[in-house]
């Protein structure tokens, strides 16, 4: 079984586009979403600094369109399951075909600029940690005035919080984490300080004519599966301002006997994570189109399985 995951901001890399946007009548369909959005993806996707795409408002939108297009050049393809990583999860309900691509488009843009606009009122942002016992590490998070934004399972927990609680932070680790890692985002995601672009999803929502999802759709909130699509986009609305819970996403993969997880582009981050959390389950990230071909070979290899 197949299972089909899009990272998270803070994969983003200048000139990540670039070489996908070379495939036929990828350039002619990121015109089309840069105009129905108002942002011009393939500059912020070719050319622009890491500095411009860190910006929340540019970074959202440009990575659920690497997430569709190279999606869509793998072919045909039927997951048997879909799963995103915080804004992630847009991307997947576009898979899932909860929401066609131009309002997953339009919901990210509206996303992005809400968390933009909360980000600014204070000062915050996020720090991965790298080893630890979560049993340990959270209480500590929690003593500090951290939230523990994204439990990642394979020992990554992402603590969130204003600048100074991350300064404390690096200067008193919790007792078995190795490293302390900025990222690349602007803001302390998944947590109280989202609160006033949970209030815009919700109004944006109510536009919204989700489809049931096609396949499961694992969310973030608890890793449950959830069928329907009104549910769906509930949960994309309040997990703006609550924790991701990647860790138990990849329990119910587990379950469902996944044996195969293709990252779309920019991937790396989740199948990093699959590797040492999955033992047993093969692993792809679409990094470039070079690795498309090896993509469609295990997809087509897991089919061959799942039907023998």
């Amino acid at each position: 079984m197949l299972v089909l995951v899009a990272p998270g901001q803070g994969a983003q890399t200048p000139g990540f586009l670039t070489p996908w946007l070379e495939l036929p009548g990828a350039a002619d369909r990121l015109a089309a979403w840069s105009d129905a959005i108002g942002l011009d993806l393939a500059h912020y996707g070719t050319q622009a600094d890491a500095d411009a795409i860190r910006d929340t408002a540019v970074a959202q939108p440009l990575l659920v369109a690497a997430g569709l297009l190279s999606a869509s050049a793998l072919g045909d393809v039927a997951p048997g399951a879909v799963a995103g990583h915080s804004v992630g999860e847009i991307t997947a309900a576009a898979f899932a075909g909860v929401l066609d691509e131009a309002t997953a488009l339009k919901l990210v843009r509206t996303r992005g600029l809400a968390m933009a606009e909360a980000a600014a009122i204070t000062e915050t942002g996020m720090s991965a940690l790298l080893g630890g016992d979560p049993e340990v590490t959270v209480p500590h998070l929690e003593k500090l005035g951290l939230t523990p934004a994204n439990v990642n399972g394979a020992g990554q927990i992402v603590a969130a919080g204003t600048l100074e609680e991350l300064a404390a932070l690096e200067a008193d680790k919790p007792e078995g984490v190795r490293r302390v890692v900025p990222l690349k985002v602007a803001g302390a995601f998944h947590t109280r300080h989202m609160a006033p672009a949970v209030a815009k999803l919700e109004e944006a929502a109510k536009e919204l004519a989700p489809a049931d999802p096609t396949v499961a759709y694992v969310s973030n909130k608890d890793g449950k599966a959830v069928a329907s699509g009104a549910e769906v986009v509930s949960r994309l609305v309040g997990q703006v301002a609550n924790p991701v819970r990647w860790d138990l996403c990849m329990e119910t993969f587990k379950e469902l006997g996944v044996t195969a997880l293709i990252e779309v582009c920019p991937g790396g981050t989740l199948t990093g994570i699959a590797k040492r959390a999955l033992p047993g389950v093969k692993t792809l990230a679409l990094k470039t189109p070079d690795d498309l071909d090896a993509a469609r070979a295990l997809i087509a290899e897991t089919a061959a399985a799942a039907t023998a």
